[in-house]
């Protein structure tokens, strides 16, 4: 039996900090490689991605598994107890950057399908398509691999995202859609002068702040049948102004905007364009505006893939898992136009936080969700 505690453990020890591989993949594609699977790099912009299959090529029953190897910074390596990058165990939990987000995931699945083909060789393929760019740009990483995936002739009929899901307890979450995701980048351009002698400058703070409260104030919907409502978030202004004597010539703010389907980046775009513009005329100001789409909002609808992976999870966990769109953004954002697409994995408490740690019996458990997975589906 493959054990992914002892997996999980190996690929913590790669300091894999987004976007260095550091060993990490190369320790998935060494294992994956002696366990019959077909294996290639897809690697794109000085990024490392991890292709791997085993079965027929173009087999019309594939079953994918997506996940990433690279972590976020440790931050303040002062304040962790325990080594970041020593897979230390203590008290049942297995300590390191990368334990819950999401090296743990990636053994559990690959552990999973190793023993699978060992013990039951299926009709059909397992597709592995792991990347070293999810935690940074995501420019590289997943997108990558589908474009090379698409070049072989290789595709997955459903796929599983190993993301962690449960806000708490093992079990009690699968995501099967995520909100879109926008940030909005406002320069409110006015004449500097004397706070003094403000009819001498053109202010462009009272403008920007106007600017600000009509976007923080609108409602953009009441959610739908699968999402909650749309939110937006101001996430910073900026004048770089230390003197209160002096009124500024520019400020900046950011907004960032989870949009569910009842929108599309396009609309939330078109949205902004038309405030910033009635704005400005109004304060005859400058207001410059720049967007960044990071993905769209999707959903796969509650049927066949998501019964088989919540009967799964209920057998192995005994919780009836919510089905959920909540959250932040993954790569399942992409691989929704390859095919049909969840996640589901650990609780996630504690990623990217100091000592980010998994329980152990949740790794075992996770791998015992992921085989019961494969041996329903290929059943």
């Amino acid at each position: 039996m493959t054990d992914p505690v002892e997996l999980t453990a190996r690929l913590i020890r790669c300091p894999s900090v987004t976007p260095k591989e550091a060993g990490a993949l190369t320790l998935l594609r060494e294992t994956l490689a002696a366990a019959g699977f077909d294996c290639a790099w897809a690697d794109r912009g000085g990024v490392r991605n991890l292709f791997a299959r085993w079965g027929q090529r173009g087999h019309d029953r594939t079953f994918g598994f997506n996940g990433h190897t690279d972590v976020v910074p440790v931050g303040d390596e002062g304040a962790w107890k325990m080594p970041p990058f020593g897979a230390q165990i203590k008290g049942g939990l297995l300590y390191g950057r990368g334990a819950t987000d999401m090296k743990s995931g990636v053994a559990a699945f690959v552990a999973a399908a190793i023993d699978f083909i060992a013990e039951t060789p299926p009709d059909g393929a397992i597709i592995f398509a792991i990347t070293g760019d999810e935690e940074g740009d995501a420019t590289d990483g997943t997108t990558a691999l589908l474009e090379h995936m698409d070049q072989t002739g290789e595709k997955m009929s459903v796929c599983l995202v190993g993301e962690p899901t449960c806000p708490n307890k093992m079990g009690e979450m699968i995501k099967i859609g995520r909100r879109g995701s926008l940030t909005a980048h406002f320069t409110a351009i006015g004449v500097q002068g004397h706070s003094a002698y403000p009819h001498r400058a053109k202010n462009p703070l009272p403008p920007l702040v106007r600017l600000l409260d009509r976007l923080a104030t609108h409602q953009l919907d009441n959610g739908t049948d699968h999402f909650d409502p749309s939110t937006l978030a101001i996430v910073t202004i900026d004048t770089g102004n230390a003197a209160t004597n002096v009124i500024p010539a520019e400020v900046k703010a950011s907004v960032n905007i989870r949009f569910n389907d009842a929108h599309s980046g396009d609309s939330i775009s078109n949205w902004l364009r038309k405030e910033t513009l009635e704005v400005a005329e109004a304060f005859d100001v400058e207001i410059a505006l720049s967007i960044k789409i990071s993905g769209e909002s999707f959903i796969t609808p509650p049927g066949t893939l998501s019964d088989l992976v919540a009967t799964a999870v209920k057998a192995e966990t005994g919780l009836t898992p919510v089905l959920s769109t909540t959250g932040g953004t993954s790569d399942a954002r992409f691989i929704k136009d390859h095919c049909p697409v969840v996640e589901f994995g650990l609780v996630g408490q504690s990623m990217h936080q100091v000592d980010e740690h998994v329980e152990i019996a949740h790794i075992n458990q996770l791998k015992a969700v992921y085989s019961r997975i494969l041996q329903s589906y290929f059943a």
